[in-house]
């Protein structure tokens, strides 16, 4: 009977012993899955960024850069290629900027930053430009998408075809809004150095400044609860001179900015992607940003002489200023001539009769009474 129960025991201990091993192995591997997915996730940003740059928006000439070919989500700084395709639009007449936007099913659904857009609801294509820029609004860039290009699909196709004119070549949109992708999607990728291009070619539209340095605006300014729109970039309020660009955010991209300002007629245009939280990224983007515009200020050429003529005088030039002033001295000249001689005569010939008139008081007292 012994015999017969040893074997039964060694196999239950066994089986206890297994089932208790294998639960602890798979929970060391989720463990472990989850460390690296969390791991992952973590460092597509970076401290204090996962790269920078900043040009020369006048030339292009990098000023400074920081691992600035560094792949990265550019989230809503995508809008920024919207704004390029809509003002190219507008510039060759196939848009307008009080063409009336119908809103569709499609746009009042989209989530994220939004000025909540209803179904059938209508807007100036200006209107919905100030709430992609200033709110970063979602359903408005696919509002536009669609009156514009009828797909977002089409719509894309023209902001990669416009990225590749650029030499963005490091960059691919698959959406026209930046939102982190959804099930067999793929999300925009793109760099510091790309997206540095695509903002020094969108600064030469004037209105492009238009709409990227508000800071606030009502939309909807009629109805009975106007939406307020707060523009996401810091820095229009805590850089002098700031008047741009715009900001990115999702958890698995960073924060990530891409900023613009003047001082004393110079431009820079800096670019920072993949910061670890929004203050970090200001911060950084202020600094790189206001050390470019030092350095283009103090490299500047001096302005004019204000006592020198900005026209060119050339010497035929030169020689008849010299014969028409020389001309004018003459007619001076002889002006004044005659009228002095006029003037002396008068009083030379008063002189003489008065002098006469004296001589002859006198004599006439010496001689007495003159008598006929």
């Amino acid at each position: 009977m012994k015999k017969s129960i040893f074997p039964f025991v060694i196999l239950v201990c066994f089986l206890v012993i297994l089932f208790s091993v294998i639960p602890a192995a798979n929970a060391g591997k989720k463990s472990e899955a989850s460390q690296k997915s969390k791991k992952t996730a973590q460092t597509i940003a970076g401290n204090p960024y996962l790269g920078a740059i900043v040009i020369d928006a006048a030339t292009g000439k990098v000023l400074f850069e920081d691992n600035a070919d560094v792949k990265g989500y550019p989230a809503s700084i995508t809008k920024l290629m919207d704004l390029m395709i809509l003002l190219e639009a507008i510039q060759s007449k196939k848009l307008s900027l009080q063409d009336q936007v119908t809103v569709t099913a499609e746009a009042s659904r989209i989530g994220g930053s939004q000025v909540y857009l209803k179904e059938h609801e209508v807007f100036s294509v200006d209107d919905l430009l100030y709430a992609l820029i200033i709110q970063s609004a979602n359903d408005s860039a696919v509002a536009l998408a669609l009156h514009y290009a009828g797909s977002t699909e089409a719509f894309v196709e023209q902001m990669n075809k416009r990225a590749q004119e650029l030499g963005m070549k490091d960059t691919i949109f698959h959406s026209v809004h930046g939102l982190p992708p959804g099930k067999e999607q793929s999300a925009d990728v793109s760099t510091p150095r790309d997206i540095a291009i695509l903002c020094r070619a969108l600064l030469k539209y004037p209105d492009t400044v238009r709409y990227t340095s508000v800071k606030e605006r009502t939309f909807r300014p009629d109805a009975p609860q106007p939406f307020i729109m707060r523009s996401h970039n810091h820095l229009l309020k805590h850089l002098d001179g700031c008047d741009g660009l715009k900001t990115g955010y999702f958890f698995k991209a960073g924060f990530s900015i891409a900023a613009t300002a003047t001082k004393k007629n110079q431009r820079a245009i800096a670019v920072v992607f993949g910061s670890l939280n929004r203050k970090a990224r200001d911060a950084k983007a202020r600094e790189i940003l206001s050390k470019g515009l030092m350095t283009l200020v103090a490299s500047a050429p001096p302005p004019p002489a204000a006592s020198m003529d900005k026209t060119k005088v050339t010497p035929e030039k030169a020689a008849q200023e010299e014969k028409v002033a020389a001309e004018a001295g003459k007619k001076e000249v002889v002006e004044i001539q005659k009228s002095t001689l006029y003037i002396v005569g008068a009083v030379v010939l008063c002189l003489v009769i008065f002098i006469v008139l004296l001589r002859v008081l006198k004599k006439k007292d010496e001689d007495g009474p003159f008598m006929m």
